[in-house]
């Protein structure tokens, strides 16, 4: 009956029955989430360890069907593995092998070259989770002395039960998209820490409720849009014949209406979490409320930022939390931030799968974040450019720049998108790699441009630092 019934919604919708199948779990959580707290939020912790167990594991068995045994397996192993290894090297080390080459090998035997809603699609989400997992558990055997803040906050200084693991892992908040959260934060959820009115039922309705509606203006962008600017439409002859500033321009809209699906994704599952009380991040020094623990999304930031590092900062930002925190701050050993920050981007790009696509859109990402960090240091060292940008030629300024974003934006995201190398190389043809072109004169640039505009004592005083 239900499989009919989705096949005529999605024909109705012109979306594929996968993505109406994930749409639906997502609103799902919010039925779940009040079920939680009208009928079980002052329940006993097994309870609602297994409420949340059963909730997600029949979303993944409505999305997924039998396939949800790949991630009953890997959650099995990683609470063998805190069980088995304890506090250990090695026991951080297999949960990081295990984890990432299930995934891997998982990404190796599904991935198509197009864009499919599998198994392996929430198993990522899972992977960063059972990871992050077994990290915060060795950090809970440390001296308080030797953790930075952000691992005294997520360290785990007792051994979580299997069914503590499970609830944890198949949250119907965070299991399907994200986004990600500690197992800490979790079981203060559980003991029902995670409230304005500690014991009681967060006061969350409103905050949920404006990151739902939120959500569900972005989708309805990229339900209408989204049409207008298919990835297919990259391949076809129609757009090799198109003059070339229309193909830039194509890039450059195309970007901003694809990212709404992800958008609109993070905002209505946040608002899950918000109204099951996971959200709750304190109140800030002003004493208001702060709902955003679990925010995926700092909208206004990514609406209106003209730079790369705000968009990136605004966009995914537990993801980009946990990598910083997980990857990126524990190879400090190797002594050289560069190296550090292109592995962590390595990570990312397998994370995401195996297609080259990923790995030129994250080495694209490498170049055009450090380019423009040169870019800024010019602006904030020169008076002639710092002039300009704080006069009455801003708005102009912001336009151009605005324009560069996204087109640049829209740039890396084409191979990400498309996958496969024959897909994107004729794209990056068809604009005779602009892109590579554009930050590569950049580069060659920048330091002529830091000669003529900025003063002698201003290098010198660089140097000094």
């Amino acid at each position: 009956m239900a499989a009919p019934l989705l096949e005529t919604v999605s024909d109705y919708l012109g979306s594929p029955e996968p993505a109406v199948r994930l749409i639906l779990s997502i609103l799902i959580g919010y039925p779940f989430a009040l079920v939680y707290r009208r009928f079980l939020f002052h329940q006993s912790a097994f309870v609602i360890h297994l409420f949340h167990t059963l909730s997600g594991l029949s979303l993944a068995v409505f999305n997924f069907g039998s396939q949800v045994y790949h991630s009953a397996l890997c959650i099995v192993v990683q609470f063998l593995f805190l069980r088995l290894m304890g506090r250990t090297v090695t026991g951080v080390l297999s949960s990081f092998i295990f984890q990432m080459t299930y995934l891997l090998t998982g990404y190796y035997y599904t991935a198509t070259d197009e864009y499919d809603i599998k198994w392996t699609m929430p198993h990522c989400v899972l992977t960063l989770k059972l990871i992050g997992l077994a990290f915060d558990y060795y950090d809970g055997g440390k001296e308080t002395s030797q953790l930075s803040a952000e691992q005294k906050q997520a360290a785990i200084t007792s051994t979580p039960s299997l069914l503590e693991v499970c609830g944890f892992s198949y949250f119907y908040g965070g299991f399907l998209v994200g986004p990600q959260f500690t197992l800490r934060n979790y079981l203060k959820l559980v003991s029902r820490e995670m409230s304005d009115c500690p014991g009681q039922v967060p006061n969350s309705g409103i905050p949920a409720l404006k990151r739902f509606c939120l959500g569900l203006f972005f989708l309805s962008i990229f339900a209408t849009c989204g049409p207008y600017y298919p990835d297919s439409y990259y391949l076809t002859d129609e757009y090799e014949a198109q003059p070339f500033w229309y193909r830039c321009v194509f890039i450059l809209l195309w970007a901003k209406v694809n990212l709404y699906k992800y958008v609109s994704c993070w905002l209505i599952t946040e608002g899950v979490c918000i109204l099951s009380g996971l959200g709750y991040n304190g109140r800030s020094e002003t004493g208001e409320l702060q709902w955003d623990a679990c925010a995926n999304m700092r909208v206004w930031m990514f609406e209106t930022t003209p730079l790369f590092t705000g968009t990136i900062n605004s966009f995914n930002i537990n993801t980009n939390a946990w990598v910083a925190r997980h990857i990126f701050k524990r190879l400090k050993f190797l002594g050289n931030k560069m190296a550090s920050q292109t592995a962590t981007l390595f990570f990312l790009a397998i994370w995401h799968g195996l297609h080259s696509g990923y790995i030129l859109c994250f080495s694209m990402e490498f170049i055009i974040v450090n380019v423009e960090k040169q870019a800024q240091t010019i602006v904030k060292d020169s008076p002639l450019l710092t002039s300009i940008a704080n006069g009455p030629l801003y708005p102009l300024v912001y336009l151009v720049q605005q324009f560069i974003h996204w087109l640049f934006m829209g740039y890396p995201l084409v191979p990400f998108c498309l996958f496969t190398y024959d897909k994107w190389l004729k794209v990056y043809l068809s604009v005779y790699f602009c892109g590579h072109v554009f930050f590569f004169a950049l580069i060659l640039l920048l330091p002529y441009l830091r000669k003529a505009l900025v003063p002698r004592k201003a290098k010198l005083d660089k140097k000094e630092d």
